[in-house]
């Protein structure tokens, strides 16, 4: 059954075709699908990321129409692949084991048909089943993560729980549902995690790469050898975007702000080779908090990582089929 949104009047993603979950010929054919996650019981500080996915799928000053044709890589994703809404899981945060078996359980329905799911988060929490629902259908362990945040969220434990927003990486790791050595964390920054932690994400082989070092070698430098990292030995990417990676002077609406992110061109761009490089198998944004977003900054911005990675999506399949492409020489495209 279509819930539309959890918390607000149904709206799809700007205007795409809304779609029933459970009767699969209204959207198998979709080259990538719209899921909302409306769970912010794993929060550890500000919640309000309940109200993530209405806000990113309803904030834009464009018509909701459906079509989104991108500048950069002359295609409109929304259009070319058919996307198409599914509306929310049913994530009531406080009851987060059946929460988050639900949305397991929707990503691995839509990964098993072929088609590409989009989760719209709530907090990150979510990643655990988002990446172990992609898991289940590629194979455990064939699945590597891009993982942009602040935060590692490798904790043992978030007040006693195994779940919440500070530990999916951990509990994905820890099943097998992917490596360590296939996990590429971009971004870290400030006073956490404690060195116990840090310890055990380098025991698993984890590649972390800190602002400080994103500053220094520059973030196409990282961004090539996080890809290649994550082309090795897998068979699909798992994008993973917390908006509190970027500076929270530019995304002030989540709940754990920490200063001296990326910038948000530097996020766009970033998904957008993402996507545009590797065979993603699904991809989440999580942390956008509508209570504390000054004008919508935030959701505008998460509005267009999601457009940026289907664009992404939408070239690298043009390509594959033979057809022309803007053209690759442009230093933003290059390696691909």
């Amino acid at each position: 059954m279509r819930i539309g949104n959890m918390y607000g009047p149904d709206a799809t993603f700007l205007g795409v075709p809304g779609a029933d979950p459970d009767v699969a010929s209204e959207w198998r054919d979709a080259g990538a699908l719209i899921i909302g996650a409306p769970f912010d019981g794993g929060t550890s500080h500000r919640s309000g990321c309940r109200f993530g996915p209405q806000a990113i799928r309803t904030t834009d000053y464009l018509p909701h129409d459906g079509m989104r044709p991108s500048l950069a890589l002359g295609v409109d994703p929304l259009v070319e692949l058919g996307v198409v809404d599914l509306g929310d899981v049913e994530m009531p945060s406080g009851d987060t084991e059946r929460s988050l078996k639900a949305l397991e359980a929707r990503v691995a329905t839509v990964a098993t048909a072929g088609v590409i799911p989009v989760i719209l988060g709530g907090d990150h929490t979510i990643a655990l089943p988002d990446v172990t629902g992609i898991a289940r259908h590629v194979g455990w362990g064939r699945v590597s993560v891009i993982h942009f945040d602040a935060h590692a969220d490798t904790g043992e434990s978030q007040f006693g729980s195994l779940y919440g927003h500070g530990t999916p990486m951990r509990r994905l790791i820890e099943s097998g549902a992917c490596r360590g050595d296939r996990f590429l964390q971009i971004g870290l920054r400030g006073y956490w995690p404690e060195p116990a932690t840090l310890q055990w994400m380098a025991d698993q082989g984890m590649r972390s790469f800190e602002m400080s070092e994103i500053v220094n070698r520059g973030l196409d430098a990282v961004l090539d050898e996080a890809i290649a990292i994550a082309m090795t030995d897998c068979d699909a990417v798992f994008l993973s975007v917390d908006v509190d990676v970027v500076d929270p002077g530019s995304a002030p609406g989540t709940g754990t702000p920490e200063p001296g992110g990326l910038t948000s061109r530097q996020l766009l761009d970033a998904v957008r080779r993402i996507a545009m490089q590797t065979p993603l198998g699904g991809m989440d944004v999580v942390e956008v908090s509508p209570p504390y977003d000054h004008a919508e900054i935030t959701a505008y911005l998460a509005n267009r990582v999601v457009l940026e990675a289907l664009g992404g999506i939408a070239w690298r399949r043009k390509g594959l089929r033979g057809e022309p492409t803007r053209d690759p020489a442009d230093p933003l495209l290059k390696g691909r």
